[in-house]
């Protein structure tokens, strides 16, 4: 086995997975002199994004509508929901429980764009009777009660005392309720700055409105592929389709329907002007099937079986764009320091499928830390340098910190590796601050540098 190979397996845990906030690795690189990897005693501060640009969605209303429908009206199970629930104005949320610092300013930045961007009347409130209560606990009490379980929602309680009480009871059975009235979202309390600001985003948009995901969608949080960290002006315009004054408590799947079409006309006319795409719904099979793969725990060669038949399921019903790259993707990750050709030839082509639509430019920014990987390993800098330039920008611009940190330290060794050691420093040093909000603990931020640099074969490890 060559020494390019056992690197990459070596570091196969972690960038198995790496479109997550904060992955999760049992593996410590040997360490680095502080020279060598450009690190100092104290880690620069904190970066945090100014604030999400609104983009206005560039599918049809066709398109969406039948998004909106599929989103409501099912849950993620497959289960059908009989009416559509909603809360009534004005929504209030307060947060309860051991309260990190960034999630406060997290929260207010992301309650502004939903009054502004959905139109919805929500604001913060120190009362107990909140309409939607976030609390946060530390991740291991989190996972003993919901393993597996980043962070989630329920309706009908408002602390995790109350949950515990009625957790396998039909009291928090979503399919259940006439109207909401109460929900509680559960985000970990000792992870990195950006997991707590994902969870926000998606589980709050999920005690708001749709409780779905699809496959499908490439513009959406709404899409268990975690490749989009915040809600999208796609997201925005759901919910604010959902909170339409057209709409009521209650309404059933053909109500809903029917009035649908003139909302989606009035709070988004370039959509009228634009052709649907045909397009399929997402099998079970295919769903049951990316759901082994990626699920810890599961055997590896099942993972890979399992990965390997989405590929399958995917070209045989002639899927382009997410879901045929979001499958090559996993399989080529459960590949990673098994078989790397399979692996790089999975990446390569997820990038190709991604590539064809803008839609997707985000999903290719995702693959590229796993052909980086590959090139940086080979030596091959200015192959990593043009891969890196091109995903760095779109990291930035889906306010994806922990992406575009990582991005940032390979151009970070690219650069090492072709000789311009000042410009290196100067970007290592850059995603420091990144890496803080993006990683979490310094620890995180120290082993993923470690990590990225014992990839370079001129540091001779």
């Amino acid at each position: 086995m060559n020494r390019n190979l056992r690197r990459l397996m070596a570091l196969s845990i972690m960038f198995l997975t790496a479109c997550t906030p904060v992955p999760q690795s049992s593996y410590v690189a040997p360490s680095l002199p502080t020279r060598t990897i450009g690190l100092q005693d104290s880690l620069p501060p904190m970066r945090t994004f100014a604030g999400n640009r609104v983009i206005t969605p560039t599918r049809s209303n066709r398109e969406i509508g039948q998004d909106f429908m599929d989103l409501s009206f099912r849950m993620e199970s497959g289960r059908p929901v009989a009416r559509l629930t909603r809360f009534e104005a004005p929504i209030t949320v307060r947060v309860a429980g051991d309260i990190p610092p960034s999630l406060a300013p997290d929260l207010r930045a992301l309650l502004g764009r939903l009054r502004t961007e959905a139109n919805i009347d929500i604001s913060l409130t120190g009362a107990q009777t909140a309409s939607i209560t976030i609390e946060a606990i530390p991740r291991a009490v989190l996972n003993a009660a919901v393993p597996r379980a980043a962070c989630f929602v329920v309706p009908r309680v408002s602390s995790w005392a109350e949950f515990q009480t009625v957790r396998r009871t039909p009291t928090v059975d979503w399919t259940t309720l006439e109207r909401r009235n109460h929900a509680a979202v559960f985000v970990p309390s000792d992870v990195a700055p950006q997991e707590i600001r994902d969870c926000l985003h998606e589980e709050l948009a999920q005690a708001l409105g749709p409780l779905n995901d699809l496959y499908r969608l490439s513009d959406s949080v709404f899409n268990d592929d975690d490749i989009h960290a915040v809600l999208t002006s796609f997201d925005m315009l759901i919910l604010r389709a959902y909170y339409d004054p057209a709409l009521r408590n209650g309404m059933s799947r053909g109500e809903v329907a029917a009035r649908l079409d003139p909302i989606l006309s009035r709070l988004n006319p370039a959509g009228d002007r634009r052709a649907a795409r045909p397009r399929n719904d997402t099998t079970r099979a295919w769903i049951n099937n990316i759901k082994i793969a990626l699920t810890a725990g599961t055997s590896a060669p099942r993972r890979r079986n399992a990965a390997l038949q989405t590929v399958s399921l995917a070209g045989a019903l002639n899927w382009d764009g997410p879901r045929d790259g979001f499958a090559h993707y996993a399989f080529g990750r459960l590949n990673v320091g098994y078989d790397s050709d399979i692996a790089l030839s999975a990446f390569n082509q997820a990038v190709r499928i991604y590539n064809r639509s803008p839609e997707t430019r985000l999903h290719a920014a995702h693959v590229s830390v796993q052909l980086a990987a590959f090139a940086l390993s080979s030596g091959d800098g200015a192959a990593v340098l043009n891969l890196v330039d091109g995903a760095m920008p779109i990291a930035a611009a889906h306010e994806n910190a922990a992406l575009l940190a990582t991005l940032m330290m390979f151009k970070a060794e690219a650069l090492e590796m072709t000789g311009r050691e000042a410009e290196a420093n100067a970007v290592r040093m850059d995603s420091l601050g990144w890496a803080r909000y993006g990683l979490g603990a310094d620890a995180n931020v120290r082993a993923r540098l470690r990590e990225i640099a014992s990839l370079n074969p001129l540091k001779g490890i």
